[in-house]
């Protein structure tokens, strides 16, 4: 089976942040690195496939998407902790990283059948810190002294230097869009001002645990499309439990199918492309703003996993969504007693954009960039 392995790994306390050039150098290496490995042998002479790995490289660390084929969780999880322990101890640059994270992201319902369906004395702990713990101690190799337990105080005090690190990715925004007043507002009341502007801080919160969503968003709507792949079904039919597709419109579920999960997948890059590139000016289609709502929750679930969805950083994000979209219509998609609504053709006289799933593809105007797979793949549907 393949198991994407979520790799968290960061820079050691108190060193200083990588520079543009190391920062390039760190991917440079680890891609080389992930690309000379074919297969890793596990216990008993068990073998585990290395498809493809996905490197992200922030001032203060990297997070690694590793996909392998595995006959197990476990298995998954221990090769790739033991691979990037390797990587990083090959390099001068790297050496001293510690691993934070290795481990597969699995739907909470599959969790608990994975982790009972590990046999003998070698499994790994069912409790998400101890397993955190066991794979760190794989990664550092053997002999090493158990991690200090870490409590929630210290997690979030270290995810909160995570987030205002990876806040500089996402180009296409500046502090304002999270409601920080800046300096040209300053005729603005102070008192006012202090009354509802977002502090500094709470915007690079938000945008970090945007940029963080990001990467979750990606992986996981990839794990949705295998799914429907594998099982050749639709969201509607499946037994089996979706990461985020099941948070689409409930409506059009049996429409959910693994073409539409592609054109999703692909809409979804070339929008948090653009955020990340600084070339975004507006959301383009229906489905645009469907993926946004997604990263929003994303977001919000990260800093409230952390402690960290205060009213700032709540606020931060809702100034951000006011700003991004130009209007709600899609939440009618969610509201059973507008069902219907996405048919009605007399709401284009009104400026609505058509609703029906058939046009969450299609652009709201010509100067709108939707990706060509995503439009042309749904022209030809509509064509059949």
């Amino acid at each position: 089976m393949t198991y994407v392995v979520t790799v968290d790994t960061q820079t050691p306390e108190g060193a200083p942040e990588m520079d543009p050039l190391q920062r390039a150098g760190a991917v440079s290496l680890l891609e080389q690195g992930f690309a000379s490995v074919d297969a890793i042998e596990g216990p008993d002479g068990l073998e585990v496939d290395l498809l493809d790995s996905i490197v992200a490289v922030y001032p203060g660390g990297a997070l690694l998407k590793v996909f392998v084929d595995a006959p197990s969780l476990e298995l998954a999880e221990d090769a790739v902790a033991s691979v990037v322990g390797e990587l990083l101890d090959r390099s001068d640059l790297l050496s001293e990283w510690i691993v934070n994270r290795c481990e597969v992201e699995l739907h909470p319902e599959s969790v608990k059948e994975s982790l009972d369906a590990a046999e003998g004395p070698n499994a790994p702990p069912g409790d998400p810190a101890a397993r955190r713990d066991h794979h760190a101690r794989t990664a550092q190799g053997p002999g090493s002294e158990p991690r200090p337990e870490t409590d929630h105080a210290a997690e979030s005090a270290a995810m909160r230097v995570t987030l205002s690190s990876m806040a500089g990715e996402l180009r296409a925004f500046g502090p304002d869009m999270f409601g920080v007043i800046g300096e040209e507002d300053g005729d603005i009341d102070e008192e006012e001002d202090c009354a509802f502007a977002t502090s500094a801080e709470d915007a690079r919160l938000a945008a970090g645990a945007l940029m963080h969503g990001t990467h979750l968003l990606v992986d996981e709507l990839f794990q949705d499309l295998q799914i429907l792949a594998q099982h050749r079904t639709t969201v509607a039919e499946s037994e089996q439990p979706f990461w985020l597709l099941e948070g689409l419109p409930g409506r059009y579920a049996l429409q959910y199918d693994v073409s539409f999960a592609r054109r999703f997948l692909v809409t979804a890059i070339a929008l948090t492309t653009r955020f990340t590139h600084g070339s975004f000016q507006h959301l383009s289609c229906v489905a645009e703003e469907l993926v946004l709502r997604l990263l929003l929750e994303q977001a919000k679930s990260t800093l409230d996993l952390y402690g960290l969805l205060e009213s700032g950083t709540s606020s931060a994000l809702d100034s951000f969504a006011d700003q991004v979209y130009e209007d709600m219509d899609h939440e009618w998609l969610y509201d059973d007693a507008a069902d219907g609504i996405d048919e009605e053709s007399a709401l284009a006289s009104l400026g609505v954009a058509p609703m029906g799933i058939k046009s969450w593809f299609t652009p709201f105007n010509e100067g709108r960039y939707v990706h060509p797979y995503a439009f042309d793949a749904q022209e030809g549907a509509g064509r059949e």
